[in-house]
């Protein structure tokens, strides 16, 4: 199995993790749809891509998404994977932090793959097909000292996509919750600080992570054989990961309640 033949989206795919995966998928036969806020970096990327749509926008625009969303569509004529993976991370204590801090990471973590993926979403529906990833973290399972607007919105993100999943596997569509430990990027030189402003310096673990390429192929295989929660981290933090994963008999339980008429139920008062 691969992604031939089918367009993905992906978000922040100017660097790490987003423009790793869509070189690889790419290198599978994917039309690529690339969106973040560096244009050239994103047209860098898109020459080892092939097929590709640079789509540059701000993710906390909402305004900008319904019309990106409409040519996105349009120009691949549909979306088969949409990728969230565009976001920030933060590295200060929360008694120290800005609360503009949590709205910025909260903007771009959780309500703008939310709001993008409502855009994307009602397609999908009439569709009948279509899959959607939410690059997560660890972080979104355990939470982590320094982090709490990011695992705040990392949680928050995770619980979206849940019950999404419930709510339109039956309808043909596939949700997957994606959470990387440490991967070899510059998502902690980036990361925020307690004034909002960005670090500058990376982390030895992250320094010392997965290399990207790596950590996406193993995204791909995972999402191709369905995985709902894939968990794509090493020692200490994949144990974590584990402790916390959601077994898939409980995932199942959850996403037959629409099947049985749950909303019905619901509307009826029924629940």
């Amino acid at each position: 199995m691969s992604f031939a033949g089918q367009a993905a989206w992906i978000t922040g795919a100017s660097s790490g993790i987003g423009a790793a995966l869509a070189r690889a998928l790419a290198k599978q036969g994917a039309r690529l749809v690339l969106s973040g806020r560096n244009v050239e970096a994103l047209k860098a990327v898109a020459k080892d891509c092939g097929e590709a749509l640079v789509l540059p926008f701000e993710s906390t625009d909402i305004a900008a998404i319904a019309p990106a969303a409409e040519k996105a569509w349009a120009w691949s004529g549909g979306i088969d994977l949409l990728v969230n993976n565009a976001g920030i991370s933060q590295r200060s204590l929360a008694q120290d932090t800005s609360f503009d801090v949590y709205e910025r990471i909260i903007g771009v973590d959780l309500l703008a793959p939310i709001a993008l993926t409502q855009a994307v979403l009602p397609r999908m529906v009439a569709r009948g097909s279509g899959r959607i990833a939410m690059i997560s973290s660890i972080a979104g399972k355990v939470g982590v000292p320094m982090r709490t607007a990011y695992c705040a919105a990392k949680f928050g993100i995770a619980g979206y996509a849940d019950a999404l999943r419930a709510e339109v596997a039956h309808l043909g569509l596939q949700v997957h919750n994606i959470y990387p430990g440490s991967v070899a990027t510059d998502v902690s030189r980036n990361a925020l600080t307690s004034d909002g402003s960005k670090r500058g310096v990376s982390d030895k673990a992250i320094d010392n992570g997965i290399p990207p390429g790596i950590a996406v192929a193993q995204m791909i295989d995972e999402m191709l054989a369905g995985n709902r929660e894939i968990i794509v981290a090493e020692g200490a933090e994949k144990a974590m990961g584990e402790a916390r994963r959601t077994p898939d008999a409980l995932l199942d339980q959850i996403g037959a309640f629409m099947a049985a008429g749950y909303v019905q139920r619901m509307n009826e008062g029924a629940e």
